[in-house]
Order: C-alpha cells, then structure tokens, then sequence
C-alpha cells in the first residue's frame, strides 16, 4: 500500500533520514520505534506530505504523496495536537472532520458515540473548547477523529502518550480491533504496547532502519534487550 524508495530528508549538515526501501501492506499494523531523534515523527510527516522531502519518491497506492491528494480521502492520521482546532469543541470539530469525508453531522455523531468507553464520559457533551481539555483528552480526540471517513491507512503518532492506563488498553484493543483490511502505523515508545499490539515492528536509529521484523520473529524481551544500555 506504501512504498518508500530512496528517502532521505536533511536539515543543514544533519541527515534525519536515509531508507532506501520500504514498503507497508495492506493489513499490517506496523510498530515504528527508536530513540528520541530516531526519525519515526520524520518519516510520518514526510508520508503525509506535511514537509517535503530531501530526495526519494513515497507512494501510496501507486501515487506519488507529494503530486497528489488522492490518498488524503483513505488516509486518517493523528501526529500532536498541531492536528487540533483548539477553538472548537470536540463535537464541533468532528463534525468539521466529518464534513470532509462528506458524512453529515448526524452520521458523524453516531460514528463517535462507539468511543463512549475511551471518552469516559469526558469528551462529549463537553463544553470546554479543545485547546482546554488535558493532554490526554486532546489525545483521544485526535486518535477517535483519525478513524472518521474509515480511512485504509491510519497514522498515529504516540497514541499512548500522556493516556492513563486503562485508556492505553482499551485504545489498543480499538487498534486491534480497526486493523482488518486496513494498514496501521503507531510510533511508540512504550515497547509493551508496541510488541503487544504489532504484527511488524520497523526499529530506526539515526534516520535508518536497523531492524524490520514480524512480530512472531522478536521476543518483546528481545526488543527491550535491543534497546538497553550496553
């Protein structure tokens, strides 16, 4: 479904990513993690063409992402609440979300009652505008507006950050659950989640992938290990 070829990005001097290939099927749900700085918010900016390219080509469906905007109606994302309009309310801006994928405010609303349990009731029916509610609200509501429109390709960013924990599970069993027929990408850096959660985990370091296994290949003790101070 995504093809990478070639991808480099620099800032200046600093390369802040080279992969020469990579690609994502349909149906993975794929765990990109790695260090601060590894390049994992990089490389999801560059595959929704949020910033350009040093050089290489991302495809998407055969199209290229930065020639045309085709792929942005079966693409749904979630990176940091830069995605956000903080002077909405929640109900107000999935209804705007909504609109874009030609859903009427109605449709919009009963699409997003499903998330009652990972709202916890502190979502909607909520008067306070987006820019107010916590970190974590402001999460849920990114990660639920994600999945408006039944996007094939769904992007998250961090989805368990700044979550408690009983919202962490139920936002992945929600990723299990969305993941038939459709291609899933989480950046993390909680490996619990990721090992659990995962049916490939893509492992970058400096810009560069150094690992790209199945999940029936690496233990999550053998992922932790990776990453543990010599």
């Amino acid at each position: 479904m995504i093809e990478i070829k070639g991808l480099r990005k620099i800032y200046g001097r600093t390369e802040v990513l080279n992969i020469p290939e990579l690609t994502f099927g349909k149906g993975e749900i794929i765990g990109i993690v790695g260090n601060n700085g590894a390049g994992k918010t990089t490389l999801f900016s560059t595959m929704l063409d949020l910033i350009e390219t040093s050089a290489g080509t991302i495809t998407s469906k055969g199209q290229d992402v930065s020639k045309t905007e085709d792929w942005k109606k079966y693409t749904g994302a979630f990176l940091d609440e830069g995605f956000l309009i903080g002077f909405l309310r929640s109900e107000e801006y999935f209804e705007f979300i909504g609109k874009l994928h030609n859903l009427t405010p109605s449709s919009t609303l009963e699409f997003i009652r499903q998330f009652e349990t990972i709202f916890n009731g502190e979502i909607l029916g909520n008067t306070k505008y987006i820019r107010d509610l916590s970190k974590g609200n402001q999460k849920k509501v990114g990660i639920v507006s994600a999945l408006i429109g039944d996007p094939e390709l769904v992007i998250l960013d961090e989805p368990f950050s700044n979550l408690d924990p009983s919202t962490q599970l139920r936002i992945r069993g929600l990723i299990n659950d969305y993941s038939a027929n459709r291609t899933i990408l989480i950046s993390s850096h909680d490996l619990n989640h990721i090992a659990e959660v995962c049916t490939r985990i893509v492992i970058l370091d400096h810009g560069k992938v150094v690992k790209d296994v199945q999940k029936s290949e690496i233990s999550k003790e053998a992922l932790v290990e990776f990453f543990t101070p010599a």
